[in-house]
């Protein structure tokens, strides 16, 4: 689904990506992980366009996104839900739900029914805006958005980050509810490592801007998590 084959990326004359290879298959949840700086986020910021590769290829579906416009990834279905969030504050919740279903491949129009079964919060909420929201609540009406767009795989980048414990595990249920109900494909950075342990089938762990070691999650062992994990 998603192939990712030789990457580098560069900050001014910096190296920060070093030849990553990546190979998402679909129905995969796919755990992201590694310390503060190792390169996790601008990965993911150069599979969705919004940093420019020195070389290497971005693939989906075998449709080549490496030189692609980043609002590319939302027509062909890959959805984003970016660190920090990003919601647009001064917009309602609906409006913000609303966003998203240009990209639609369906022409849709009305934001699907089964965002609010995941999220009852929002539709408690469709007049308030964005920024009223709580961190938690500001998280469920991001991954909302990205799932309004029908996606076939969903990058999220820290969904956890800043976010009560109750609605950390909520979150959880609700990725693998997508990932095993929905057959929706999942990428995310992950830093808790209960968290990934509970959602993810697999792990890939970067370090200095290169991939390390990728697996099943079964075999993430203490010498791994010593070794690249453990701050």
């Amino acid at each position: 689904m998603l192939q990712v084959n030789k990457l580098n990326q560069y900050y001014g004359e910096s190296h920060t990506l070093w030849d990553v290879d990546l190979d998402i298959t679909p129905g995969s949840c796919v755990c992201l992980m590694g310390r503060n700086g190792v390169g996790k986020s601008t990965l993911l910021r150069s599979i969705m366009g919004l940093q420019k590769i020195r070389n290497g290829s971005i693939k989906f579906n075998e449709v080549d996104l490496s030189d692609k416009a980043a609002e590319l990834r939302a027509n062909i279905g890959i959805g984003y839900v970016p660190q920090g969030r990003e919601i647009f504050a001064q917009l309602t919740v609906e409006e913000n739900l609303r966003i998203g279903l240009g990209a639609r491949r369906d022409s849709k129009r009305e934001i699907p029914e089964q965002i609010f079964e995941l999220f009852p919060v929002l539709k408690q909420m469709l007049n308030r805006r964005g920024g009223d929201l709580s961190g938690g609540q500001q998280q469920q009406l991001a991954i909302g958005r990205a799932l309004a767009i029908d996606p076939q795989l969903l990058i999220l980048d820290e969904p956890t980050e800043g976010i009560q414990p109750n609605i950390v595990h909520q979150i959880g249920d609700i990725i693998l509810k997508l990932n095993q109900e929905h057959n929706l494909t999942v990428l995310l950075v992950e830093q808790k490592l209960p968290f990934a342990r509970r959602i993810g089938k697999d792990f890939v762990i970067m370090d200095r801007g290169r991939v390390v070691a990728a697996d099943r999650m079964g075999q993430l062992d203490d010498s791994l998590v010593q070794k690249y994990l453990t701050v």
